[in-house]
């Protein structure tokens, strides 16, 4: 799962000129973006604070508060890509954020 293309569908509001994507040649990499992109909105929430901390449940209380997201990631076997909703990403942010404490 770690080295398949993936991109990270996702829409700001409600608005349709919010959607966007993230393109990250590996599933690892895109978790890395969408936690990248989290601490750059705490940042600009709280531009005085130098030390930002936040937990799982602050990540997914984000990804819950995006009007969309998901992901597109590709699978070799079947030369396309399989698409993955909002748990599934949370479920990879988990799976990611622990093995990276584990490091």
């Amino acid at each position: 799962m770690a080295n398949r293309h993936t991109i990270v569908l996702m829409q700001n509001s409600q608005n349709r000129s919010t959607r966007t994507f993230m393109d990250y040649d590996s599933t690892s990499q895109a978790m890395d973006g969408i936690c990248t992109l989290y601490e750059k909105k705490l940042k600009d929430l709280n531009p005085a604070n130098r030390n930002i901390s936040y937990d799982i449940a602050d990540l997914y209380n984000f990804i819950d508060g995006l009007s969309d997201m998901s992901a597109l990631v590709y699978d070799h076997s079947i030369q396309a890509y399989l698409p993955n909703d909002r748990r599934w990403i949370k479920q990879r942010l988990l799976q990611h954020l622990k093995k990276l404490a584990n490091k």
